[in-house]
């Protein structure tokens, strides 16, 4: 939890960041900008996550590892800013590298002891510190080439595990994972609801405008606690399995992390319409917090709700998802929006008999991973 919440540090800061490009009409540069920074904390995180469900040893050396980790994104965090504004990525490459070569270390020290798993765990050292030389290299390529060598890294840092895991596959624990990316989805929602916040109130406190941010204020509360109910509906557990299953299920969360992470800069967005300080136009304003709702529901429902629903619910939570998605171009898109988030909320509550009630037998010690 200790290590989540520092990682949240730098969301926070990507998407007050993300929220200032998007109210200064640079929408395409932060999008982008904001889509690559994400990657950095997404991939650190997870890549951390996975190693732990199989060789925690919870003792003082990996405590210590841990935490130099955690200092990697707080300096990658004071980097974010340069990163957006001047295009400077350099303080994020090198807290980057220092936050992977901590987990070079770790995968290391489990191989002594990997047995069978050891190919794999030598597999992923060794390819990790790779690619890491490879982005130190690309900080002396010029702009343009700086950024055809992200893609080809970012395609190389997510081959690295693929690799690893056919050599001799690394034990995972699927209630355990599910765990952890439930609690950072949680701790990401938190934020944004509080950011969010915390916009309303100093957007009150400077204008006349009591109405439509009282509209947000009831949005924000109703999307946060509609996006957790859908997240939580499904028995994550089931969506992790074999290799290409639990691939896809941990690389999918990007899309879901990063829209929860993306969520308050939405509203803030529309909040600075509302508040004559933005050079967006409303439609486009709305579609800064619309989008990041459609992409977490529909990403939740393909990588695990899809599984567990029976027909009427894959019919009306996609629905749900491409409703709240083309709602700016409705005359009143508050309204529209927490209408239609609170029928899909409804339709999984009146579930169909074939949804979940038939697996609660089996899954009866599912209990926490289930609520």
């Amino acid at each position: 939890m200790f290590f989540d919440l520092v990682f949240v540090v730098a969301v926070s800061i990507a998407s007050v960041q993300l929220h200032h490009q998007l109210s200064e009409a640079h929408v395409l540069e932060g999008v982008a900008n904001y889509a690559v920074v994400f990657f950095g904390i997404w991939w650190a995180w997870m890549n951390f996550t996975w190693f732990a469900t199989s060789f925690d040893t919870d003792d003082w050396l990996y405590r210590l590892l841990t935490i130099v980790q955690m200092g990697g994104v707080l300096v990658l965090a004071s980097g974010i800013q340069a990163a957006f504004e001047d295009q400077d990525y350099v303080v994020l490459v090198l807290a980057y590298v220092v936050m992977r070569i901590a987990l070079v270390a770790q995968w290391l020290r489990a191989s002594r002891s990997a047995g069978d798993t050891r190919r794999s765990t030598t597999t992923y050292a060794v390819g990790i510190a790779a690619v890491q030389i490879l982005w130190l290299a690309s900080l002396l390529l010029p702009a343009g080439a700086f950024w055809v060598a992200v893609i080809l890294l970012f395609a190389a840092e997510l081959s690295v595990p693929i690799v690893a895991e056919r050599q001799a596959g690394t034990p995972w624990h699927p209630h355990h994972l599910a765990d952890r990316f439930g609690l950072f989805t949680l701790i990401l929602l938190g934020e944004s609801l509080l950011a969010s916040a915390n916009a309303i109130i100093e957007a009150l406190h400077e204008g006349d405008t009591l109405g439509p941010l009282i509209g947000v204020a009831v949005l924000t509360l109703v999307v946060t606690a509609a996006l957790w109910w859908v997240y939580f509906w499904a028995p994550h557990h089931t969506a992790i399995g074999g290799l290409g299953l639990s691939l896809g299920y941990g690389y999918g969360h990007y899309f879901v992390f990063a829209a929860a992470g993306a969520l308050s800069a939405g509203i803030e967005a529309e909040i600075d319409v509302i508040t004559g300080h933005s050079k967006l136009g409303p439609v486009v304003a709305s579609f800064a917090y619309t989008v990041p709702i459609a992409v977490f529901i529909l990403g939740i429902w393909v990588l695990v709700m899809r599984r567990s629903a029976g027909r009427h619910v894959n019919i009306i939570v996609p629905a749900g998802a491409v409703l709240v998605l083309i709602d700016p171009l409705i005359p009143i898109p508050f309204a529209v929006t927490a209408v239609v988030l609170t029928g899909v909320v409804v339709a999984l509550i009146w579930k169909d008999p074939l949804d979940r009630t038939q697996q609660l037998p089996a899954e009866s010690g599912d209990t926490a991973v289930s609520a």
